[in-house]
């Protein structure tokens, strides 16, 4: 009986170790790398520049951002050169750099190496990305939307700057490579539908990834973007991110249209100056005059797909000293 034990113990142990081991090194596996060369023309590089600046906002992330100032305007010559950390301080398995994504960053990375690891979180050397990078969220949007992003980051100043490799905590090293998708692309819905396009936008700009508490790198059921998502900030303190579900007391239940669009514009007002920001006084992580200088109409869509969220009630500090 005990030798039998001993079998099955063994086939157990061999399986496990087989399967760790496929994980590890077989995949990720989007499938096979698609041809792509993409053409450069004004309109892409326009839309492209909208869409990483002041839509899905891939350069505040791969960018430095100035926390002496509210909401961390960025430092002029550091676009798309990366190396922004997110750790365990944030609550992620590991420690994530942001990529150089100037052509001294990806210069060497073909059209399709790019757009599979914006779509699908896979590098030029077919490794893992976490989600940081909501590569999943970017993999629902529009194709033609993509490769305009990828125009413009091809006509970004080269910034030489090495990285640190990213390095997942256990066992995300294994799950990590679990994560990566194949692409599901969708077409931009009319404008005439706004609470659609609102969707389409939302999640091109990947909101939901800042104001849904998370554990471990995961939202946590039933809490979507009802906020607390925790942000250590360098000037001291922790920032949580709002709850923006439409409860009238703690999300923003009460907000007209005019409001939300208000909100976001204030910040981009001939007359703005960001305010300087001293140790242990409340500042934010959102990228306040990037999203300001998204088209009124986006964010008016915006708001109308907002207007779809149930309410969750979900009272927020939004800034603790300890």
């Amino acid at each position: 009986m005990k030798r039998i034990i001993k079998r099955i113990l063994l086939v157990l142990v061999i399986g496990l170790v087989a399967f760790l081991l496929y994980v590890k090194f077989a995949l990720p596996n989007v499938g096979e790398l698609e041809y792509l060369k993409v053409e450069s023309t004004t309109s892409r590089l326009e839309r492209g520049k909208y869409l990483a600046n002041n839509v899905c906002v891939c350069i505040d992330c791969h960018s430095t951002r100035n926390w002496n100032e509210f909401s961390g305007p960025l430092v002029e010559g550091t676009l798309g050169k990366g190396g922004e950390v997110f750790d365990q301080r944030f609550g992620f398995p590991g420690s994530f750099y942001s990529k150089n994504i100037t052509p001294s960053g990806i210069g060497d990375w073909s059209d399709a190496e790019i757009l599979r690891a914006i779509t699908s979180g896979v590098t030029k050397n077919g490794t893992a990305l976490f989600p940081v990078m909501p590569h999943p969220n970017f993999g629902k949007m529009d194709k033609e939307d993509l490769v305009s992003i990828i125009v413009y980051l091809r006509s970004l100043k080269s910034i030489k700057n090495v990285v640190p490799e990213s390095v997942a905590d256990f066992p995300m090293s294994f799950i990590i490579n679990t994560i990566p998708k194949a692409p599901h692309y969708s077409k931009i819905p009319s404008k005439s539908n706004s609470v659609a396009y609102g969707d389409y936008l939302f999640n091109a700009a990947s909101c939901s990834e800042c104001h849904s508490k998370q554990d471990k790198g995961k939202p946590i059921e039933g809490m979507e973007l009802a906020g607390g998502f925790e942000f250590p900030m360098v000037t001291g303190g922790i920032v949580k991110s709002a709850n923006i579900t439409q409860d009238k007391n703690t999300g923003i239940g009460k907000w007209t249209e005019a409001d939300f669009v208000k909100r976001f514009k204030s910040y981009t007002d001939s007359t703005y100056v960001p305010n300087k920001v001293t140790k242990g006084t409340f500042n934010t992580v959102m990228p306040w005059t990037m999203y300001g200088k998204m088209k009124e109409d986006d964010l008016k869509a915006i708001y109308a797909y907002l207007k779809t969220i149930k309410p969750i009630h979900n009272s927020i500090e939004k800034f603790v000293n300890p």
